[in-house]
C-alpha cells in the first residue's frame, strides 16, 4: 500500500505527521536561543569574546604585582597580586599569548592566566633567579639562575621539573648563568658568568636532555641576545672590551671575539649600570649595541661582525631597541641620564629626537607593528604611550613603581 493510499485509509495518520512536523520545526527555531540563554544566568550580560594579541603586562615592582593592559586602547585592564620580588622580573608568553610566565628575583616562577586574571601556578624554584626562556615548540620554560648557579627547565602547562642543569664549572663550584635565550630545535643556549663559557642545552628529547658546553669565550658574560632569525648568539664581556659569537649554523659550535678592544687608548668610565642586550637591536643588516661605561652605541654589520659606526648619545645606555621595522632604535640610560630616551635614525646614524618621558626610565616596549612606543618611568609612578613617528606622548598610565613591559606578541618572536 502506498503512502496516499494509507493517508486515505487512515486519516489521523496525516494529521499525526503535521503535528510532530510542526514540532520538530519549532524546536529547531528554538534551540540556538535556548543555547544562548543557557551560557548565561538570566539577568546577566554574557562578556564578548577577546583575543590576546592586544595584551600586555607591566611589572610592578615595588607591589609584587602585574598590570595587565592593552595595547590598541592603551588602557589598563587588571591587576594581579601575588607575585613576589619583581626587582628584576621577565616575562615570557604561551604560544597562543594566554599565559603569561613570570620569572621573579626570588627564584618564584609564576604561571599567570591573562584572560582570567589570575595567577594559575607557582613554584619557588631558586634563591635568586633573573629571568628564562621558553622553548621553540612552547612546551618547555626555563630559569636561569644566579642561586643556586645553573637552570632548570620546567614542563609549561604543569610547571612540573623536567631538568636541572647545574653549571657546575669545577668541583664544588657553580656560575651565575645569565644570557638564557631558546634557539631552534627546543634548545636553551646560555652564557656562565664565572667560568667564562657558553652553554646549549638540548631539549628535544626531554627525557634525555644533552649540554654541549663552549669555553674560554671571553671574560664574564654579562647578557646576550639572539639575532631574529635564531643563528648568532652574542655574549656581552664585562671582563674586556668585545663581544663573544656564537655561529649556531656552524658545527661544532665555537665562539669567536668581536669587536675586541673597542675602547682602546681611552679611559674607562665607572659603570652605573649593566648594559641590556635582550631587545633584539638588529636593524636591517646592523646590530646596534651598547658599549659598556662609554656614551657611545656601536654599529655592527651582521655579515661580517666588524664595527661600522658609532653613535654619541647623552650617557651609559642600558637598553638599545631597534622599532619592529628597523629606521629607527631607542635608547635608554643608567644615572645620573636616566630620565631621558634617545630615538637614532638607522640610515643617518644619529640622534633625531630626545625625549624625558618621567624619571627613572626603566624599560621601553615597541607595539608589534611598531606605531608606538610604551616607556616606564618607575620613580614617575607612570608609564608612557609615545608615537614613534610624531613622538607625542598618547597616553600615560598610572602604575606603581613600573619596570618591565612585555607585550603577548613576543610570543611569536624567538629569543624574546
Amino acid at each position: 500500500m502506498d503512502r496516499r493510499a494509507a493517508d486515505a485509509r487512515f486519516p489521523g495518520r496525516t494529521a499525526g505527521r503535521a503535528v510532530k512536523r510542526r514540532q520538530w520545526l519549532t524546536a529547531a527555531a528554538a534551540a540556538p536561543v535556548l543555547s544562548a540563554c543557557a551560557a548565561a544566568p538570566e539577568g546577566s550580560k554574557a562578556a564578548a569574546p577577546a583575543g590576546t594579541g592586544d595584551l600586555g603586562v607591566v611589572v610592578e615592582r615595588a607591589r609584587g604585582s602585574l598590570l595587565l593592559v592593552n595595547t590598541s586602547t592603551r588602557a589598563a585592564l587588571a591587576r594581579v597580586d601575588g607575585l613576589g620580588d619583581l626587582s628584576h622580573a621577565s616575562v615570557v608568553f604561551s604560544r597562543d599569548g594566554g599565559t603569561a610566565y613570570v620569572f621573579g628575583r626570588d627564584g618564584a616562577l609564576t604561571q599567570v592566566n591573562l584572560p582570567e586574571r589570575r595567577i594559575e601556578r607557582r613554584v619557588m624554584q631558586a634563591g635568586n633567579s633573573i629571568g628564562g626562556a621558553i622553548s621553540q615548540d612552547g612546551t618547555l620554560v626555563a630559569a636561569q639562575n644566579y642561586t643556586p648557579g645553573g637552570v632548570k627547565v620546567f614542563d609549561a602547562r604543569t610547571l612540573e621539573l623536567v631538568a636541572d642543569i647545574p653549571a657546575e664549572y669545577a668541583p664544588g663550584k657553580r656560575s651565575r648563568v645569565v644570557g638564557l635565550a631558546d634557539v631552534p630545535g627546543n634548545r636553551f643556549i646560555f652564557a656562565l658568568f664565572d667560568a667564562d663559557a657558553i652553554w646549549v642545552a638540548d631539549l628535544s628529547d626531554r627525557a634525555r636532555p644533552a649540554v654541549t658546553r663552549i669555553d674560554a669565550i671571553g671574560r664574564q658574560p654579562y647578557d646576550a641576545l639572539v639575532t631574529p632569525d635564531g643563528r648568532h648568539y652574542i655574549a656581552g664581556l664585562f671582563g674586556e672590551d668585545g663581544l663573544a659569537l656564537v655561529d649556531l649554523w656552524d658545527e661544532p659550535w665555537r665562539a669567536r671575539r668581536i669587536l675586541a678592544g673597542y675602547g682602546r687608548g681611552e679611559q674607562p668610565l665607572p659603570v652605573y649600570k649593566m648594559p641590556h642586550l635582550r631587545g633584539w637591536a638588529v636593524a636591517g643588516r646592523h646590530a646596534y649595541l651598547p658599549a659598556i661605561g662609554r656614551h657611545e652605541v656601536l654599529v655592527v654589520d651582521t655579515a661580517s661582525w666588524q664595527e661600522v659606526g658609532r653613535v654619541a648619545v647623552a650617557g651609559q645606555p642600558v637598553f638599545v631597541m631597534a622599532r619592529p621595522d628597523g629606521r629607527q632604535v631607542w635608547v635608554n640610560f643608567a644615572v645620573p641620564d636616566y630620565d631621558r630616551v634617545q630615538v637614532i635614525d638607522t640610515p643617518t646614524r644619529k640622534v633625531v629626537r630626545t625625549l624625558e618621558p618621567g624619571r627613572a626610565v626603566l624599560h621601553m616596549e615597541f607595539t608589534p607593528r611598531g606605531e608606538a612606543v610604551w616607556i616606564s618611568s618607575r620613580d614617575a609612578n607612570r608609564v608612557s604611550v609615545v608615537d614613534t613617528q610624531r613622538f607625542t606622548t598618547l597616553a600615560t598610565l598610572d602604575a606603581d613603581a613600573p619596570s618591565g613591559i612585555f607585550f603577548t606578541s613576543r610570543a611569536a618572536r624567538m629569543g624574546f
